[in-house]
């Protein structure tokens, strides 16, 4: 769906974005990360034809991205954009026309969409009168009403509780079932958990990191290892196939974090321990996300 090959941009001399390539397939939800400043927005702002990059391309659906694609593609701002003062009802249908919608039709999925998210009192109601998170809601729905193939989210939980993010969660998923792309922006890393197929990281202008989210997590593996055992507190000798990492005990159970040694395995820690106690619990530690996005972040480049 989005081709983005060796793009460059630079403000005044600040370098937002160097030689940055990613793809974004069909079909996925791609998450695209990093700390303020990494080039996110400027990026995001490149494929939505706001700004022009210095050098590099971006393909959209295997041609070159132009002004055709703009109503293909659905963009909701981290900055909302909506007129304060205008009534919402009018200002969707306006927004939906300047997509290629006819009236008629802009007002039957406006009906549709205020009466699925519970907004038809908002009609008549002007921006400034609701809630920040009332008024992201009414943003989404500008943005996803003439079923764009790319939907493009900068931060779109921000300004959520926690009901109404998990209700747009929700709509996320469900627009991808049908055929929707989704590409967002998002400092909530437990959101890239649960939605995404794919990720790309930046920092400091460049990427570092991309691929799908499983295979991420699976690259960071490293041997460690949830424990939880019955009875009296257990001692550790030089004779164990691990490192103790930590520990601690509850009115029921022993719990243990260790780390493997080299070339041992889960079942030589069966092995070591069934002996000795019952085993209520073994768990593999798999980083999350976050884990992985402060590591990386605050990873030193090697020296050339």
């Amino acid at each position: 769906m989005l081709s983005i090959r060796n793009i460059v941009k630079q403000y005044a001399g600040h370098t937002a974005l160097s030689d940055v390539s990613l793809d974004v397939e069909s079909g996925q939800i791609f998450g695209l990360l990093g700390p303020n400043g990494a080039g996110k927005t400027s990026l995001i702002r490149i494929i939505n034809q706001i700004t022009a990059p210095d050098s590099g391309e971006v393909y959209f659906d295997g041609v070159k991205l132009n002004q055709s694609h703009i109503d293909r593609i659905g963009y909701l701002p981290e900055e909302r954009g909506l007129y304060k003062k205008m009534e919402i009802g009018e200002q969707m249908i306006y927004l939906a026309r300047l997509k290629g919608l006819s009236r008629d039709e802009a007002i039957k999925r406006l009906k549709y969409w205020f009466e699925k998210l519970e907004m038809q009192s908002w009609w008549n109601k002007k921006i400034e009168e609701l809630s920040k998170g009332m008024q992201q809601k009414a943003q989404f729905v500008a943005t996803i009403l003439h079923e764009p193939d790319l939907i493009i989210l900068d931060e779109p939980f921000s300004g959520f509780d926690p009901v109404n993010a998990e209700i747009i969660k929700d709509e996320i998923l469900e627009l991808n079932r049908k055929g929707a792309t989704i590409l967002f922006s998002t400092h909530r890393m437990e959101s890239v958990e649960e939605l995404c197929n794919s990720i790309a990281l930046l920092n400091k202008s460049k990427k570092i990191l991309d691929g799908k989210v499983r295979d991420i997590k699976n690259s960071y593996r490293n041997a460690t290892y949830l424990i939880e055992y019955a009875g009296e507190k257990l001692f550790f000798d030089e004779s164990q196939p691990f490192t103790l990492i930590e520990e601690k005990q509850t009115d029921d159970a022993n719990i243990i974090k260790i780390k493997l040694a080299d070339g041992a395995s889960s079942n030589d820690i069966l092995q070591y321990l069934i002996p000795k106690t019952s085993i209520n619990m073994l768990q593999e530690v798999i980083p999350t996300m976050n884990e992985i996005f402060i590591e990386k972040v605050n990873q030193k480049p090697a020296l050339s």
